[in-house]
């Protein structure tokens, strides 16, 4: 007879999940009893460079020898050689480092509004959002989305956002005033259901802000940093933004964020209109730059494009076999959304049992989110544990 569980003193707004883990390494996750998991989660897309990376814990030891904090009253060695090199990878010219990613997203808000101030135009304060978003869980990100998950308890009025469907660029036009200040969407939503906006709609919406005189920001924290084959997704799509969100991957498992943003709007965040008393500490920029190592290490990006289409390959076999369990694929690289035609939570607990992980999204899928580290044969076998799973739900 198994003993009572203990009862955990966390709070329960994640459930009280069974699953835990010891340790990692490289594409797996273990029990404490050594059961072994594909991880095809990592950490939400966190983990870009896998469990324990040896480059990212070198710099990590490193670092905590050396120095772990002073403030921002100090320049940082490491975040500015971070913030260097992100600009010189980028378009934009200017970071600032936060600590997660909705407060990367809650720094380009404050942006977006400040700049309209700077120039005088102190009526835009209004920010437009795309239906099934998702940017984050603070007050401001939330309302921004309008789940009402997310929002009920929490929340009273719009708190200055306009929302339009996905899709609706008519929509999104009508919805442009004289109070608004910009729009901020997700080149690939994650929450959402990994849908990639296409080029066509992210070049008519950026049209749209220059016609406008508005700022036109990117939520990348999901799809950034190598996730889709590209530093960021919407290098892919050809457009670029005024300002964008970064996080997860880029600390590899460290918590790290970054707001990048050009230099017209970077210029009106003066000397005390934001600031972060963790942001761009050493511990984190010390890791984040080893991220950059590797994604930037030559043919890095071009591997996890080649085992995205391994992947998806592979996914288009398994839904002409079981075409009532599986609606083929959608996302960008190795951002996998398959499409669940039966419950998707009864295929992650399918796959849970063949021994692999995955995660939730919305329109019944499941996101596919292997580290980038994995390998053609990694990808053999989550695809073998997939079908499995199916065969497991037939």
């Amino acid at each position: 007879m198994n003993p009572a569980p203990t009862p955990s003193a966390l709070m329960a707004n994640y459930g009280h999940p069974e699953l835990q883990f010891a340790r990692g390494q490289g594409v797996y996750l273990y029990t404490a009893d050594n059961q072994r998991y594909l991880d095809f989660t990592s950490g939400i897309a966190v983990n870009c460079l896998g469990h324990c990376h040896p480059h990212l814990v070198k710099a990590l030891q490193t670092q905590a020898e050396t120095l772990w904090h002073t403030s921002n009253l100090f320049s940082i060695i490491p975040t500015e050689r971070l913030a260097q090199r992100l600009v010189d990878l980028s378009f934009a010219d200017r970071v600032f480092f936060a600590n997660s990613g909705t407060e990367a997203v809650e720094c380009g808000f404050k942006m977006m509004r400040r700049y309209h101030y700077h120039h005088g135009n102190k009526a835009r304060t209004r920010i437009i959002t795309l239906t099934q978003s998702f940017h984050g869980r603070t007050l401001a990100p939330v309302a921004a989305c309008r789940n009402p998950l997310h929002t009920e308890g929490f929340l009273v009025g719009d708190s200055g956002f306009d929302q339009v469907p996905f899709g609706d660029l008519e929509a999104l036009q009508a919805a442009i005033t004289g109070q608004t200040a910009g729009v901020i969407l997700e080149p690939v939503q994650g929450e959402g259901g990994i849908r990639a906006a296409p080029t066509e709609y992210l070049q008519a919406i950026r049209d749209l802000c220059y016609e406008h005189g508005i700022l036109l920001m990117f939520d990348e924290v999901q799809s950034g940093m190598g996730r889709t084959g590209y530093l960021f997704a919407h290098e892919a799509l050809g457009v670029q933004p005024d300002i964008l969100a970064s996080a997860k991957g880029l600390g590899g498992g460290f918590p790290i964020g970054a707001c990048l943003s050009k230099e017209h709007v970077a210029e009106v965040m003066t000397a005390g209109t934001h600031g972060s008393t963790f942001g761009g500490n050493p511990l984190a920029t010390a890791v984040g730059n080893a991220v950059l190592d590797v994604l930037t290490g030559p043919g890095f990006l071009d591997t996890v494009s080649e085992r995205a289409g391994q992947l998806r390959a592979g996914i288009d076999e398994l839904t002409q076999r079981y075409p009532g369990l599986i609606g083929g694929h959608t996302g960008l690289g190795l951002m996998v959304g398959l499409k669940c035609l039966g419950s998707n939570a009864d295929m992650i607990k399918a796959l849970q049992a063949q021994g692999m992980l995955a995660v939730k999204a919305g329109g019944n899928s499941i996101r596919l989110l292997p580290p980038l580290i994995i390998s053609a044969q990694e990808v053999e076998e989550g695809l073998a544990l997939l079908e499995k799973a199916c065969q497991s739900l037939v």
